[in-house]
Parts: C-alpha cells; structure tokens; sequence
C-alpha cells in the first residue's frame, strides 16, 4: 500500500488515462478503463491505493455534477409531461422487483425487515453509468431511454425510506415506525420543494448579474455554488444529493444560461465521474469472488434475470410495445450504487450474515462492471430475445435512416464544412436557403449531437483524417469550407483535403492575416480574415452613407480583397477589452421530444399557433424521418421531435406549450413576438 496520498492520486491518474485511452483505442466505453483501474489498484488486486472518505466524497459529487448535467438539458414542462412515467411506471417497477426480492430473501431465512431492506438494495439501479452510457450513445432521449431514466428518478426518491430503514436496523433500533418514515418522506418532500422554488425566482436573477460581471471565475464559482448546494440541501433532508442537483439543474434549464453552465461544469463532471467509477471498481474483493463464485455468478444471474422479466411485465402493462419494452427492462436489470450504501450499512450493523450480504454485494458490483457492455448491445440483445433479425414490424430504426441519409448526401454534389460552430451553422443555413446542400464535421460530440437531433447532416470526426474525408463525399464535394479558428488545424485540414483532390476550392477561415500566406502554400483557395472582412463590410457602408456610387464602393472592397487586405495590415494593437455580448439577444434552435402526455400530441402544427406558440417550428423528425418546413396541416405524434428556432424566452415558451398547454395557456406569452405574428424567416439561431 502506497501511503503518500499524493502519490496514490499521480498513481490513478496515471493509470487511467493509459487504461481509458487504451479502452477507447479498442472501442471499449471508457466506463470499462475506469472501473479496471479501481479494480486492478484496490485493497483486493494489488492494495496499492485505499478508498478513504475523503475519496467516497468525490465520487458522490461526480454522481451529482452528472445528474445537473443532465437536468440542464431536461425542462420542468418536460417533467410535468413525466410525471405518469416517474411515479407510475417507477412506483410498480419499485414495487414489484422490491417485493419479489424481500419475499426470496425471507424465504431464505432472512429477517423480514432485514429482507425489505436487502430487496430495496436489489431493486435499484445505477444512475451514473446508465445516464452517463445512455447519453454517449444518443439513446438519453429515445423511448426506452426516457422511460428508463423516469424510473431511475423515482428510485432515487424510493431510497429514502430503504436507507431509514437499513440505518434503523444497523443502530439496533427499531423506532422505524410509520410516523418516522412518513417525517423523513415529508421532510424530502420540503427540501425539494426549496430547491425548485430557489430554481424557479433565484436562479435567473443571480446569473443574469454575475454574467454582467463578465469574469468567468466567477460564473464558475457560482455554478458549483449552486450544484453543492442543491445536493447539500436535499442530502440534509435525507434525499440522495444527485436529486437536489437533478432539480437544480432542471431550473437552470429554463435560462439563457444553460449552455455556459454545462461548459463551465463538464471539466469538474468528467474528473469526479472517472473517479467514481474508480471507486466502484475498488470494491471488487477479488477473494470472496474466488472462494463463492459459483453463489455469486446464481446471485447475478438471478438478480438480472428477475429484475428484467418484472421490468418486462411492467413496460407491456404500461402500453410499451415489445421491442422497446424488452430494451428499457435491459437497461434498468443492473445493480446501482443505492444498492451498495444499503448493502455497507448492514454489514457494518452485522444486521444480514456475511454469507448473504457479502456475496450479494460482490454481485451488485459485477453486475455494475458489466453494466456498459450490456447496455451498448441493448438493441441486438432484445432482437436476438425477440427472434427477429432487423428492426421489430412497424418501428423506424433508429440509427440506420441516418447513416442512409448521410451516404446519399455524400454521393451527391455538395459543400463540406469543417467545422459546426457559430460561423458553420450560420454558413450552412445560407448555402442551405441558395439550394446547395452541405456536410458538415465537428469534434464536439455535444454539437454533433445537438445538430444531428436538429435535422442536421453532421459527422463526429477529425476533418484531417483522409478516411474521414472520404466517408464525407470529397470526391463528390463542390467546395470545402474550413471554419475552425485555430491556424495549425486549418493548415491541417487543407493539407489533407490538398492531397486527397487538387481541384476542390478549399475556403478558410481565420481571425487576421497571421497565417495568411502559410494557409495559401497549403494549397488554400480562398482566406477570409475577420477581422480585415469586418473592416472592409464597415467601410462599404459607410462610403454608401456618405454617398459614393456603389460601383466605387465595390471596386474599393474588391480591390483590398485582391492586394491580399495589404491597405489594411499595419494596425496599431492596444488593450483589447473583454467581449461584450448580451445573453440570450439572439436567436437558438431547440429540440422538443414529445414523451407520452405531452399536450400538443393529436394538434395540428398551424392550430399550435393560435395557442400561443412563439417560436418558429423548422423541422420535425418521426421515426429518425426528418421532415424540414413541415406542412402546417401536419398532425404531432407521441416520440415526435420537434426543432423550435426563436430567442430564448419565446424558446422557454413554446417548449411550455408543447409539454404541457394548459399551464402555458395561462401564462402570458412573451412580448418579444407580438401574438398572431410571424417571426422573420430569414432569422436564424446562433447557439452553437
């Protein structure tokens, strides 16, 4: 054992980042790298790092940034729309895998109070791995998704009284009457009601004046304020600290500010994530797993099993069809780390015997490590258990319209943006409106994501790769625009482009003329620097206003742009000040998913107008079909995801009439856009 606290944590760093980048080079979830690190470094393989509390912490409050993630990119309409999924299918789902688990413990010789705690442990599942692994294969917002995680909400909440419950047990006490478990269910409920109040009329005040201060540290230093609080405040009431932070950032979500916060947060997310996966991989005892092995794999396999044929009963008792029923129980059939703190509060009170509960919790764990291999192979798996061979009769698959899509686009004639930020999007929508079709490349996987959820052709991937390149259709492409700022990997880019065809227009963006003539050698065809663009737009206008004919003003601008912006080089450079930028000025694009109960379902999209909607609807996508300028005639469907583009509050509004009309019908829509009115087509959204 290494006893240098700070050479235990250079000794994980260094561990997992060989081990993740090993996992990730093989195509392994990088779950898997973290959790082979805690295993292979823990007290029970080589004993060279120890869990302490300090560390147990941390990896709580990796759990807790990554469901105010999460929440930052739900809405509280969407989870009025929830509701029946979060208490109705999550209740049965707890109530029936719960007691089937209390009933087969007790049966076993288990004390009965003891067995309803040891089926609670049983019934959960893990939030973090199956939030953090939905959400990296873009399956966060699909049905089985959206139902998963409705229950996984409901069993956050359900810890309450199972955690009283197993505290009572250890102390010896059995003052767990149904008035102390009805004052901590009430207490709960108390805190998260603050924390949604705080939300609804504290948060956008306070950030709308940090973000006037224009420091970033301190916008940093007030989202962790908000994140650790909402967690402290709920785990005081006895509600799990991944909760308050959910609803936190479910609050947070109705801002202008979400984006910047996701930003400002991830870094802090990602670090303690790893560490809890770490952490979770540590309680592997290697050495039970070897002497009960055989206890422990039935353990597994039942546990599995039966979490998965209840969860089965329940999504076809609920309506799911069979397909996406069988998926969601997949996901849901794994241990969760609820279920290991109720475990170590009863081995820790000697309340279950050790040849119960220390192999149960060696199963949980396994169970928690295999987790992200069963989960990315949800969809064969319910496949191969439903015999059928491709997608189940009257279900869209869900990836493959996609990838079709994307490989007729690239064997047509088109434009290939580099690049999907600020100044790719807008570009694309321009090309878009003159009927050129465009194809764009990012290495945001949350900008690919959110562009793909829009309608949008765009790839995750390294624009400089040739292989790359040609899966984009360059030897179909018309032209091919570079939009990254940075110069070494716009030089990049061109030089692969370059090689790979000669005769393409290569267009490059860059902030001035630093790496002007380097960009041309390349092989450039085109470098439009911003800054001198910017000077020449500002001169055009003003020789118009001050009444030059405009076939001298264009020579003027033409001739610049043909010295290579020469008459412009040469500036004086002083102190350049912070950027100035009003939040939430311009417009956005967001995506709605209509889950079941959502009030505009069975509506017409020109009857939306008349209640109320604001924003302006560009495109909805059914069954992975997506549908731009949708005939107003068009009826929404239950799964539909509808792109809103708008400003923020007409954004805040009409996701609110969507999800749930009645309470948007008696708000009063936002004076941005005048009722009745139509938004100016030719505006467009500059959220990235």
């Amino acid at each position: 054992m290494i006893a240098d606290p700070l050479a235990q944590i250079l000794l994980l760093l260094a561990s997992a980042v060989g081990v993740v980048t090993l996992a990730r080079r093989v195509g392994l979830p990088a779950i898997l790298g973290y959790l082979f690190v805690g295993i292979a470094m823990g007290p029970y393989a080589l004993g060279l790092v120890d869990e302490t509390e300090g560390t147990k912490l941390l990896a709580e409050l990796g759990v807790v940034f990554l469901l105010f993630t999460l929440g930052l990119e739900f809405s509280w309409p969407r989870m009025v729309a929830m509701r029946r999924e979060v208490f109705g299918v999550g209740s049965v789902q707890m109530l029936l895998v719960a007691g089937c688990a209390s009933l087969a413990f007790h049966v076993f010789g288990v004390d009965l109070l003891a067995a309803v705690a040891l089926g609670g442990a049983v019934a959960v599942s893990s939030t973090a791995i199956l939030v953090q692994q939905l959400t990296e294969q873009s399956e966060i917002n699909r049905t089985h998704g959206r139902v998963a995680f409705s229950v996984l909400l409901f069993q956050d909440l359900a810890f309450v009284p199972f955690l009283v419950l197993a505290g009572a047990l250890a102390a010896g006490s059995l003052d767990f009457s149904a008035a102390r478990i009805g004052t901590a269910v009430a207490v709960g409920t108390l805190a998260v009601g603050f924390v949604l109040l705080a939300g609804r009329f504290a948060l956008r005040p306070l950030f709308h004046e940090i973000a006037h201060s224009r420091l970033q540290e301190l916008f940093t230093l007030a989202v962790l304020l908000v994140v650790l609080g909402s967690a402290w405040v709920s785990h005081s009431a006895g509600v799990s600290m991944a909760t308050g932070a959910f609803l936190a950032g479910v609050m947070l979500a109705e801002t202008e500010y979400r984006h910047q916060v996701e930003a400002a947060i991830r870094p802090f997310r990602d670090i303690l994530l790893g560490l809890f996966f770490i952490s979770v991989g540590m309680m592997l005892d290697l050495r039970v797993l070897q002497d009960d092995l055989a206890l422990i794999l039935g353990i597994l396999v039942l546990m599995t099993v039966g979490k998965f044929l209840l969860m089965t009963l329940v999504g076809r008792m609920w309506g799911l069809p069979s397909f996406k029923a069988v998926r969601t129980a997949i996901v849901l059939s794994v241990g969760g780390e609820f279920g290991i703190a109720i475990l170590t509060i009863l081995i820790q009170g000697e309340v279950v015997a050790d040849e119960v509960s220390q192999p149960l919790l060696v199963a949980i764990v396994l169970s928690m490590v295999s987790a992200p291999l069963l989960l990315r192979q949800n969809r064969r798996i319910a496949r191969l258990l439903l015999g059928e061979r491709g997608p189940p009769q009257g279900v869209a698959p869900e990836l493959t319209a996609e990838d079709r899509a994307v490989a007729e686009l690239a064997a047509r004639e088109h434009v290939i943006l580099c690049g999907y930020g600020r100044v790719g999007q807008n570009l694309a929508r321009v090309l878009e409106a003159q009927g050129h079709e465009c194809f764009a490349m990012d290495l945001d996987p949350a900008r690919v994501r959110a562009g793909r959820a829009a309608g949008r052709p765009v790839m995750f991937g390294d624009a400089s790769d040739p292989e790359l390149l040609g899966t984009a259709g360059l030897a179909n492409a018309s032209a091919v625009v570079v939009t990254f700022s940075a110069p070494a990997v716009a030089i990049g880019i061109v030089r692969a482009v370059r090689a790979a065809r000669a005769d393409v227009p290569i267009l490059v963006r860059t902030a001035d003329d630093s790496n002007l003539e380097e960009l041309m050698e390349a092989g450039a065809t085109e470098v439009v620097p911003e800054t001198f663009e910017a000077s020449l737009m500002l001169a055009s206008h003003a020789l118009l206003v001050l009444g030059q004919p405009l076939s001298r003003v264009v020579r003027a601008v033409g001739g610049a742009r043909n010295d290579s912006y020469a008459a412009l080089r040469g500036v004086v450079r002083g102190i350049e000040g912070l950027p100035a930028s009003e939040p939430g000025a311009a417009e956005a694009v967001q995506t709605v998913v209509l889950p079941p109960g959502a009030w505009s379902i069975g509506r017409r999209l020109d009857a939306l107008r008349a209640d109320g909607l604001t924003a302006r609807i560009e495109s909805v996508r059914r069954h992975g079909i997506i549908g731009r300028d949708p005939d107003p005639a068009m009826t929404l469907q239950q799964g539909d995801e509808v792109v809103i583009v708008g400003k923020p509050a007409d954004l805040e509004h009409s996701e609110l009439l969507l999800l749930a009309g009645e309470i948007s019908r008696r708000s009063t829509p936002p004076a941005a856009t005048p009722e009745g009115s139509t938004p100016r087509r030719g505006s467009r959204p500059r959220r990235r």
